[in-house]
Parts: C-alpha cells; structure tokens; sequence
C-alpha cells in the first residue's frame, strides 16, 4: 500500500511526468495550496465532453465515462471557489452551444406573446443544455437529459458551489439518493416523470456533476445517506485549512496562451469515439481490489471495504480519461495518478466522515480520532493476542474476532508467530510497504 488513510495528512499527488503532462497545465493557474484537489475535481468536466466511449472494466463489461462526479470539501476561505474558475476554462465550448440554445428559447417567448389569444402558437423549439445553471429545477433537469437522448446521448455537467443545490435539481434530499445513483450507474431516471410542459420521459441520465462544500454541510448533507449506496458513489477531495500564513494565495489568469493549450487536449476528448480495452487500466484496478482488501483487514472494517469498490470504478474511469488526454496512450505515470486518486478518494472519506461510520455524529473536524484505524500500526512491533483483543475493544469491536483477525493478518503475511516467545511480530515486507 503506497498511501496511508489512515495518516492526519493528504495522500501526496504524484508529480506530473510522461503521459499525465495535462495535470500539470491544469494546475499552472492555480494556487499551490489548491492544487492537489483540483485534479480529481476537474476530471468530471473533462470527461463531460466525450460521447460514445466505452471502456471495458476488469469485471468484462463496458461502461461508458459519463457518471463522474466530485465533492470539493474545505473550510469557509480555503479556495474552493478555483474550481469554479477551471471549470468554466474547460466548459468554454459547452457555454458557447448553451448560449445558441438560450437564444432559441428567448426568440420562441418573444413570438409567444407578440401573437394574439387566438392565433395559433409556435411550438416549443427542441433545445438541449450541454451546462445547465447550478439553480436548475428538477423539472427543468429531466426535460433536458430527454432532449440530450433524443440528440446522441450527449453528457451535461453540472458544477454545484454548494452542495444543498442538488435538493433542488433532484426534487427535494429524499430524492437525491436515487437520482445520484442513477448518475453513478448511467441508469434511466427511474419512473416517468412530468417536465414543465407535461411532457414525460424516463431518460438515461448522462450527468457528470461537482458540489463544493464545506465540512460541516457535509457532514449534515450525507447524515442519513451513509450506508444506501449514495455515499460511496461519490468521489471527494478534501482540503484541511491547515496553518496559518499572513499571505493571500497567488493564482494565474487563464489567458489565451493558456486556453489555446487546453483546446487542443479537448479536442481528443470529442475526437475519441468507439470501444477500447486498456489492459494496464484493468491491472491497476485490480491491484487497488487487493490492496483495498487489505486495508479494510486492518482496520477490521466492513464499511471501509465496502466504500473502496466505487472508490476503485471512480479512479478507473478517471485514468481512462487522462489515457484519452494522453493520446490514447499509456504510461507509468497514469497508473500512478489512479492509485492516488483511489487512496485520497477513501483518505477524505476517513477524515471528514470517519466517526460516522460507527454511527456517530460527532462534530470535530478532526473527525478521523474516532473513525477507522489501521489496528495493526496502534500495536508494537511485537505484540501477543490479549494486547489485539484489548485494542478492539477500546475500539468498540468484539473480542471474538481477535483471533480472525490474528489469521487474516498472517495470511496476508503483515505477522508472523513465534511459538517459542507466543508474540505476533510484524513482517519485514509489512514494515516495509508501511
């Protein structure tokens, strides 16, 4: 396991290298302290721009790159709104189609009230927002997904400053769960659903989506949703604030230099087309399956096992993405960043979350205290059965699993035993990887 969960600070970003040279231009504008979760975040509004790509996923399906998603969580003050700033860098071809779209709609008013009471009304003209506003109703968000069906299957992004929007676009929070859901999984909306026309439809939801928040809104947002499936679906970044430094942060100007090198890598997003089978994407995901295992044996927690599956689809589709970026090429580098994609994914769930897990809603920000714990790190080197079962219990596990996990742990070959001493000790290649 290269990253730690477990640890009070940030998995640390791969540097840019061969293959992921588009990571580094996407962060020349930002301010250091932001840039490590800017990556993952910027990847749904990219991945946005592509339509009929599939890839096949190491279970052997295909799965197309819509559905990506991203939760910006940090402090009042700590940068959050940068997102919005590449965002809209990215999306300058989607603001340019909307903008035609928004005129189409504008000239059909006009004609409507110009004409008198009994005069025969022009029809609605069919219309597709590619960036629907973040205010957008849930009316207003099934008409569209129907118009972008009815036009190719296009993807629409929606980028949401605070994550309390989505109430509105999916119709009220109890809403929310299975509408994300469908997102995740490209399903259809569900049930037929009337627009503000009276239309219905039942759309395949094509939707790449962000939310920013901070960690309290949170914590509030996902309370009751921890365990349904919604949770786990979404990717987060977290940024803590960190110490305090008398000096406002420097950002760059996306200006046309910067621009005219960003359209030439979405070029290749709307240039790629068809079905593809990357062996090395598959290789990682699978080697992320083993370790995830794992690190839920250390920490002895369902939850955590559970929650690294998506986190696991989330990187994969994100290296699928920076793969096309890379000219549909692969290199080290890619597999590098989707490792650390996966492992910041489950280290911000930990650390915002970590306490609710168990049930509990506690309010520190600091909230990886009482989540998971990688139990093996909290033993010394060389430790016997009693001090393990005296920790679970301290952790509020049973102490009938301490000798599972004593053998789960030696399969895994993190112990060893010795029976002329009757200790457990720590292997040599545990310690190392640690």
């Amino acid at each position: 396991m290269k990253y730690n969960v477990f640890d009070s600070k940030a998995p640390a970003m791969p540097k840019p290298a061969k293959g992921t040279e588009f990571c580094k231009l996407l962060l020349s504008q930002a301010s250091k302290d932001m840039r490590e979760p800017l990556v993952p975040m910027a990847i749904p509004a990219l991945a946005a721009h592509l339509t009929d790509v599939e890839f096949m996923y190491s279970d052997n399906k295909y799965y197309e790159l819509c559905g990506q998603m991203g939760h910006l969580i940090g402090p009042s003050g700590i940068g959050k709104a940068q997102l919005t700033h590449l965002v809209e860098a990215i999306m300058r071809p989607f603001r340019a189609h909307d903008e035609i779209e928004y005129k189409k709609l504008v000239d059909w008013q006009r004609q409507i009230k110009t004409k008198a009471a009994n005069k025969e009304k022009p029809e609605r003209p069919e219309v597709s927002f590619w960036f629907p506003p973040a205010d957008i109703t849930n009316p207003a968000f099934i008409q569209n997904a129907m118009a972008l069906e009815k036009m190719g299957g296009r993807t629409q992004y929606l980028n949401l400053p605070e994550v309390e929007m989505a109430n509105r676009m999916c119709g009220g929070h109890r809403q929310v769960s299975q509408t994300i859901r469908n997102i995740y999984d490209c399903q259809r909306a569900g049930a037929l659903r009337a627009t503000a026309d009276g239309v219905t439809g039942n759309p395949i939801l094509r939707v790449n989506i962000t939310f920013s928040s901070t960690p309290d809104a949170a914590r509030s947002f996902y309370k009751k949703d921890l365990t349904n499936g919604f949770f786990g679906r979404i990717p987060f970044a977290y940024k803590a604030r960190g110490e305090r430094k008398g000096r406002i942060p420097r950002q760059g100007n996306y200006d046309e230099e910067f621009l005219s090198k960003l359209d030439k890598y979405v070029l290749r997003l709307d240039n790629c087309k068809g079905r593809f089978v990357v062996k090395p994407l598959n290789k990682i995901a699978d080697q992320l399956a083993e370790e995830m295992a794992g690190l839920a044996d250390l920490a002895d927690d369902d939850m955590l096992f559970e929650l690294s599956h998506r986190s696991i689809f989330a990187a994969w589709k994100k290296g699928a993405t920076l793969w096309i970026l890379n000219d549909q090429t692969w290199s080290r580098s890619i597999g590098e960043f989707m490792i650390w994609f996966c492992y910041y994914d489950l280290w911000s769930k930990v650390k915002v979350f970590g306490d609710m897990f168990k049930g509990v809603d506690a309010q520190s920000e600091d909230s990886q205290k009482s989540g998971p714990k990688n139990m093996l790190d909290s033993l010394e080197r060389a430790f016997n059965e009693q001090q393990l079962e005296a920790l679970r219990v301290g952790l509020g596990k049973s102490k009938e699993g301490t000798k599972h996990q004593l053998n789960v742990w030696k399969n895994r070959g993190f112990i060893e035993y010795s029976s002329q001493t009757g200790l457990y000790s720590k292997t040599e290649e545990y310690l190392k990887k640690g």
